[in-house]
């Protein structure tokens, strides 16, 4: 009695949401965060969206909850609304450098239709150690430059950010060099070498040092190059750059050939250590594709087209070295300047369409995103509706737009709407772009749900699994709109039936709730009454009769009478003498219920054991094929199997035991004994 309570306050609650949606509602939007570690195997949980939307495990399927996003890191399950990993996040590739990553989306629900904000933060783990460019730095220092002179070494790359990321850099112990780090204003972290002796070239002419770059992940990770020092002869003054650091700004539309900037550099010495030429330090290839440095007069220019959509700013690492080897070193920050040049795009993420002409104002027909990949001005987009239409927009979060109703529908005048949404930003000139939107106004319910067939058969083979589909009924309403959509439900039938199927009330798909046993139910035919009802106030049905019968499945193997059989064979046995019968029973029906017999493989004194014995595959008779003696063999021991005829056939073994009966067939035999044996025998008789 309690079951059926339960079954039919679960029918109510599948036709509650179908008596609702006429209705309309406003929809609130919310934000939802989680936070994550990068790297996270696919599948793994992120977190109960479900749950924290306010939504039961009962309600998924009628709310219907999915994601909306350009690419899909994420998915939800549709069983239980919790929100999981569909593919493997690598925070450096999707967010680089960026102090903070996180991927933002929609989570829609339908019935009544809602959006919502759901924004997951990607913690970055220590998976990246620090690498230099290059494996190996070659410097050559003039045996005359005083302690306290400082070298540039370039920095260290680690895709990590914050703490796991590079932080300080150490060098081998040596007498005459230390390693400091130098940040830049950025936060970029270079090692400079700092001369902390005097060297001396006849006594130490070259030095080979090991240069480890350390993050701060626990534990740390590191990364190492050799730096090789040449100490040179005279040339005593390094060149001097004119700044330390540069700095210029290009837009992203400039056009290849462009000059970005004159870095300049001068030497205290004359001639040959004088003369100055200029090149680019060990960069990323992506930045040395994109500029190119002028040799001898230090004029960098553009050889490759900006994206400020793609980067934003580059930092290039420039080199003046004099004739005697003497190298100093600049930093150029390099600004992309934003253009306008995308337009905004515009997405109907959902449209409620036919929506019943006695919808309230404010009612939402559709969910608009808009978006522009530019930035500032380029990137402010505004909204609005072309169009004669009782619509209007209602501004939501996250650059979303709701579709609303601004007045009351009248189907008579009008049954369908037209209007453009229309997105323009704020740069000069202003880019637009636009989609349209069609709306169906709905007209009242006058008429029934009608089944395609007025009764329905349906087989399931038994053992099936619970939630196994058994058929689709389908009821038609010539409504439209909400008093065209069907709902289906049980009502009655065979006792029990309703405890062994259920319908899906959207679909009409009927599953089996339970595991059939054809064994049990081999007579029985289950027969229900499925109804259908528009989602009209009031609502109008319908009703089909539906059949259902179970199959049989080989799920049964064949059983011995006996756990073991034994027979006692006397010996001298004619040929093809009943040894005894050995039977099994199946318990399923038809084919897989025919039992067959085969004797199993084994040998009798080296010869095959069925040149000894056969078996009848009908009836189970084992037949002797030649006569047995006792004084060869006292025993023979081997086993049967029973299998089935199921597609495919499961079987069984029993062991047989034939003892072999001793017969008075061997008259005595008088053995004499050697002649040494006699004649010792008589000694001893003496």
């Amino acid at each position: 009695m309690a079951g059926g309570q339960r079954r039919r306050r679960a029918g109510g609650r599948v036709l509650l949401p179908a008596l609702l949606l006429g209705l309309c509602w406003r929809a609130a939007a919310e934000r939802l965060r989680y936070t994550i570690p990068e790297e996270l195997g696919r599948g793994s949980l992120v977190g109960p969206l479900a749950r924290d939307l306010g939504l039961s495990p009962v309600d998924l399927p009628a709310r219907k909850l999915r994601l909306s996003a350009n690419k899909q890191y994420f998915t939800v399950s549709g069983e239980n609304g919790n929100l999981y990993v569909s593919e493997r996040l690598d925070r450096e590739e999707m967010c680089g450098e960026a102090a903070s990553c996180s991927v933002s989306f929609e989570a829609l629900v339908q019935n009544p239709l809602n959006v919502f904000h759901v924004e997951v933060a990607i913690q970055d783990v220590n998976d990246n150690a620090p690498y230099f460019l290059q494996d190996n730095f070659q410097l050559e220092i003039n045996e005359l430059t005083s302690p306290g002179a400082r070298f540039a070494l370039g920095k260290a790359e680690d895709a990590d950010v914050g703490s796991n990321s590079l932080q300080g850099y150490e060098l081998a112990t040596n007498g005459y060099f230390a390693v400091e780090m130098k940040e830049s204003p950025d936060g970029s972290k270079f090692a400079e070498l700092v001369q902390r002796r005097a060297l001396d070239r006849e006594r130490e002419p070259s030095l080979r040092l090991v240069l480890t770059a350390l993050d701060g992940g626990d534990p740390p990770r590191s990364g190492t190059a050799q730096l090789c020092i040449n100490v040179t002869d005279a040339n005593d003054n390094a060149p001097v750059f004119a700044q330390d650091r540069y700095r210029a700004s290009l837009r992203e539309d400039a056009p290849l050939g462009s000059t970005v900037l004159n870095v300049s550099a001068s030497d205290a010495d004359a001639g040959t250590n004088a003369r100055i030429t200029y090149r680019f330090g060990k960069m990323p290839a992506k930045v040395l594709q994109k500029f190119v440095v002028e040799e001898e007069r230090g004029t960098i220019t553009l050889k490759e087209t900006l994206d400020f959509e793609d980067t934003r700013g580059y930092t290039l690492l420039v080199e003046a070295r004099d004739g005697g080897g003497l190298v100093a070193h600049c930093e150029v920050d390099v600004e992309v300047l934003d253009v306008n040049d995308n337009a905004p795009e515009v997405t109907l993420t959902s449209v409620s369409s036919p929506v019943p002409e006695d919808a309230p104002a404010g009612t939402v027909v559709a969910l608009v995103k808009v978006r522009d990949r530019d930035s500032g001005e380029n990137g402010e987009v505004s909204c609005e509706l072309s169009g004669e239409a009782p619509l209007s927009l209602v501004k939501s979060s996250g650059g979303s737009y709701k579709v609303v109703t601004a007045s009351a529908l009248d189907r008579e005048q009008a049954a369908e709407h037209r209007v453009t949404v229309v997105a323009r930003d704020r740069g000069r000139p202003s880019l637009s772009s636009s989609t349209a939107l069609v709306l169906e106004v709905s007209d009242v319910n006058d008429n029934a749900p009608v089944f395609e067939e007025a009764a329905y058969s349906a087989y399931v083979a038994e053992n099936n699994a619970a939630g196994a589909p058994v058929l689709r009924v389908l009821a038609r309403d010539a409504d439209a709109g909400v008093n065209g959509r069907v709902s289906y439900w049980l009502a009655g039938g065979s006792a029990d039936a309703g405890a062994y199927v259920s319908v899906e009330a959207r679909s009409g798909a009927l599953y089996a709730q339970r595991s059939f046993d054809y064994e049990q139910c081999r007579e029985l035919a289950y027969n229900l009454t499925v109804q259908a009802a528009d989602g009209g106030s009031p609502a109008l049905w319908s009703s089909a009769v539906l059949r259902l019968r179970v199959l049989d499945v080989n799920d049964n193997a064949p059983v011995f009478a006996e756990a073991r059989y034994s027979a006692r064979v006397p010996e001298n046995n004619a040929a093809g003498a009943l040894v005894l019968r050995v039977r099994a029973w199946d318990a399923d029906w038809g084919q897989n219920a025919r039992v067959r017999y085969r004797l199993g493989e084994g040998r009798v004194r080296g010869a095959p054991l069925s040149s000894y014995v056969s078996v009848e595959a009908e009836t189970g008779a084992l037949y002797a094929l030649r006569s047995f003696d006792y004084e060869e063999v006292r025993e023979v021991g081997l086993w049967v199997r029973a299998e089935d005829g199921g597609a495919p056939a499961l079987s069984s073994n029993v062991s047989v035991r034939l003892v072999i009966v001793d017969e008075n067939d061997n008259a005595p035999q008088v053995l004499y004994p050697p002649a040494a044996s006699v004649a010792l025998v008589r000694e001893r008789g003496q």
